[in-house]
């Protein structure tokens, strides 16, 4: 078979999915590289089609074993592919529909207005790394299928439940109805995250807002405890991606206390 060109019509139609817009009137994204096809293979129905180098298809021959793969060439994949140096495929993916009914359980992340796809995706591959149940991108934050914050994620946007909901507060609201404690991670709390064992003992929500100017006052408010992370040195605070790892691996620890982590 003849690898596709970038003037291939089907890749035409691929590459438009690079715009938010294109994405939310078909319902479609991209899902470049080998583990985020991976994530993608593993759920149901999800791969709509996958496209591939000759390279790529050789170099993962075992992970697209029994798929049907689109070849394309060098350029066409420079067109379809996120990153600086394409590893060579890409998965057309149908939207994973999650609601905020479809997370459940004792650890859950609410991103109010994270607008940096890289910081979005790192706590999404954060959450799930440390046994999450699922994540809510909130109020304006980056759109989940973004290929910065697919890539980001390396996977676990397939691995783990992401809801989104336009207004935070309804996402609070959820948690607490859930049985969740919401906690606030906030630069200018009055709870300190190395001393709040007691706080997370229990079923917890974190809420992380922007990278910029934090969490807004009604958000604050809402929450049931404000958790500052300590700062030692100079820095005047941490990234966001950071800030939700410590406090998630934190929640982590308290959850399973017979772990070392």
């Amino acid at each position: 078979m003849t690898p596709l060109s970038a003037a291939n019509s089907r890749v035409k139609e691929a590459r438009k999915l690079s715009r938010r817009s294109a994405r939310a009137e078909r319902r479609l994204f991209l899902a470049d590289g080998p583990k985020a096809v991976e994530g993608a293979l593993g759920v149901a129905g999800c791969v709509q089609e996958i496209f591939a180098t000759l390279t790529g298809a050789e170099t993962y021959a075992s992970l697209l074993a029994d798929q049907p793969v689109t070849l394309v060439d060098d350029r066409a994949m420079a067109g379809l592919s996120d990153s600086v140096t394409p590893a060579g495929v890409v998965a057309l993916c149908r939207f994973l529909d999650v609601s905020l009914d479809d997370i459940v359980g004792p650890l859950v992340v609410i991103c109010a207005d994270v607008r940096d796809p890289g910081n979005a995706g790192t706590v999404i591959r954060c959450a799930d790394a440390a046994g999450a149940s699922g994540v809510v991108l909130a109020g304006d934050s980056v759109d989940l299928y973004n290929p910065k914050t697919v890539r980001a994620s390396v996977g676990s946007a397939f691995h783990l439940p992401i809801a989104l909901e336009r207004d935070p507060l309804v996402a609070i609201k959820a948690a607490k109805s859930a049985g969740l404690k919401v906690l606030a991670a906030d630069m200018h709390g009055t709870a300190d995250l190395f001393t709040a064992d007691a706080l997370l003992a229990g079923p917890t929500a974190w809420l992380m807002g922007n990278e910029a100017w934090g969490l807004p006052p009604e958000l604050s408010a809402a929450a049931d405890e404000i958790v500052s992370i300590p700062i030692f040195g100079r820095a005047e605070s941490l990234n966001l991606s950071t800030a939700a790892a410590l406090c998630l691996y934190a929640s982590a620890k308290a959850h399973h206390r017979d772990v070392k982590i």
